[in-house]
């Protein structure tokens, strides 16, 4: 959410209105993306930063359960929502064109637009940059050895603060960069769209197993094509049902989800 409004006011700076007309030239979209995505990243970054000082690592000082600090998250999240309700209002907020849509391609009788191939393309490329910053680097090793074993991880030097610090930012660029592509595609914006989607990402995180990113990005599609068969199946408002249904399937059926068992075995 935050992440939509700062590509939003991004925008504003650069004198792009809604309605003002599309950008379709290449070298000017480039920048206008480029720019756009570098302030939403910013500003989510920073407040995924700040939530985890204020919200969460004064729990994690106290040695308190998983449970206050989900709590703790959900109540963040409201303050959010309202925060941004009294700034913003309530109602969808437009956002502006900024490249012309039109169809590039046919996969049988479905038509593939520039900005879906826009938005298929950027969620590859950030799955392949955060995959490989956690599997090569050495900040990504310890943010796999504080997963593993928290307790571990200190005794071999890992400073446990500077880790999660580290993780609650990439998490927060990964969501400014994703509420970029998420504006350019439907074109509006509001206080509360990080709810559902909130729950969708976790829907795809538990379906692809908990901590395995590569699994994350499998559950989200699988995820996203489950609810549009059983939508055209059933209609769309059982949309959001068939998405909440899969959760609680998964949770029953195979809690560890798709990749579940080769994270267990790496860990092993």
């Amino acid at each position: 959410m935050i992440g939509t409004f700062g590509a939003l006011y991004a925008t504003r700076w650069m004198g792009i209105a809604p309605g003002g007309g599309a950008i379709h030239t290449g070298i000017g979209l480039v920048l206008v993306l480029v720019g756009a995505a570098v302030v939403a990243m910013v500003a989510s970054g920073l407040t995924a930063v700040v939530l985890e000082r204020v919200a969460y690592r004064p729990l994690r000082k106290r040695g308190a359960g998983r449970l206050s600090a989900l709590i703790s998250a959900i109540g963040a999240s409201l303050f959010l929502q309202e925060l941004f309700a009294l700034w913003q209002g309530r109602n969808l907020v437009p956002f502006p064109r900024l490249m012309e849509k039109r169809v590039l391609f046919h996969v049988f009788d479905a038509e593939i637009r520039n900005d879906q191939l826009l938005v298929i393309v950027g969620a590859m490329v950030m799955m392949v940059v955060l995959d490989r910053f956690v599997r090569t680097t050495r900040l990504g090793r310890g943010v796999r050895a504080v997963a593993q074993s928290p307790e571990t991880a200190t005794l071999m030097g890992v400073n446990i603060d500077r880790v999660v610090t580290l993780t609650f930012l990439l998490g927060g660029l990964m969501a400014g960069a994703a509420g970029l592509l998420y504006v350019v595609y439907l074109e509006n914006t509001g206080y509360n769209i990080g709810f559902l989607l909130g729950i969708k990402a976790f829907t795809a995180a538990v379906m692809g197993g908990i901590g395995n990113l590569r699994g994350a990005l499998l559950g989200g599609l699988a995820l996203g094509l489950i609810e549009n068969y059983g939508a055209a199946v059933w209609g769309a408002e059982w949309k959001d049902v068939i998405a909440f249904s899969v959760l609680l399937i998964v949770l029953m059926v195979r809690p560890t989800g798709l990749l579940g068992e080769s994270l267990s075995a790496a860990r092993a």
